[in-house]
């Protein structure tokens, strides 16, 4: 199948007879581990000791986050550029669509808490890595569909880079540089399915877990009790923006009244095989 834009869509047939060509995963023990307990499934990613099956993250930087205020000057600067993007170019999940957003719902994760990721592919790996006007991934609220804020994820072709600070210099006290990372399964996985649906990485051979995702920064533009950069959403009760007017969209749900899931998006929108059907590839999924 092919979506709009050209991006075929990923088949777990073709995944599988690809990653049974490439790679040997092993299963022991995966059972029996528990969210703080190291796990390595081989053939997948290789070693990789800080992964857990429960959803974790970690920070990209030691004491990032110590120098982080939301009101120092280049803090406020960053969010009101992220606010005027989203509100001239991306309020809505309508607009995302256009702009050429992929949905990436929060894929097996357990906790997940009324809101999703949408990542433009053209945008991820390109060479601006904290750019407002274009943010890789938007944060969307899937009771209102609209936007919350915005992700950055630093990476260039493909490949993980070190993230730039928000502000202060390396060893500061006042340095500011809030980024994290998902180590544990469901973040790895929905990192994967973004790379396998969208990038096409199959297609060279490569249906590796990565040991951990790229790293990524939010920056939230509703007011959010754990600051500018929290990792976890805001509360419901910091959500109260209307409904979008119109989902931008044939669908048969409407925006305020059904949740944005899979289920309200056109086929075109969908790939063929949505993350819980690949999830059969994964040990401890």
């Amino acid at each position: 199948m092919n979506d709009s834009d050209g991006y075929r869509s990923v088949s777990r047939r073709t995944l599988l007879r690809t990653s049974i060509g490439t790679a040997t995963v092993s299963t022991v023990g995966v059972g029996q581990a528990s969210a703080t307990e190291r796990v390595s499934i081989d053939g997948f990613g290789g070693e990789c000791p800080d992964a857990t099956l429960e959803p974790s993250m970690g920070h990209c930087v030691d004491g990032g986050m110590d120098g982080c205020v939301d009101d120092h000057p280049a803090t406020v600067e960053l969010q009101a550029a992220v606010q005027e993007t989203l509100e001239e170019r991306y309020p809505d999940v309508g607009t995302l669509v256009d702009a050429g957003y992929k949905p990436y719902f929060d894929t097996l994760d357990r906790d997940a808490d009324g809101w999703s990721h949408w990542i433009n592919p053209e945008y991820v790996g390109d060479e601006s890595v904290v750019d407002p006007e274009r943010p890789e991934s938007v944060l969307v609220d899937n009771e209102t569909w609209r936007s919350l804020g915005v992700m950055f994820i630093a990476a260039q072709d493909g490949e993980e880079i070190e993230p730039p600070a928000v502000y202060g210099e390396d060893d500061s006290e006042d340095r500011c540089s809030p980024w994290h990372y998902h180590a544990g399964l469901p973040g790895r996985f929905a990192w994967w399915y973004y790379r396998q649906a969208y990038e096409r990485d199959f297609e060279t051979g490569d249906v590796s877990l990565p040991c951990r995702t790229p790293c990524m920064l939010h920056v939230w533009t509703v007011d959010h009790p754990e600051g500018v950069h929290a990792h976890d959403g805001p509360p419901q009760e910091f959500r109260d923006g209307e409904p979008a007017d119109d989902p931008g969209f044939e669908t048969g749900a409407e925006p305020g009244t059904d949740e944005l899931d899979w289920d309200a998006l056109p086929e075109d929108l969908v790939p063929e095989q949505r993350p819980d059907e690949l999830a059969a590839l994964i040990p401890g999924l």
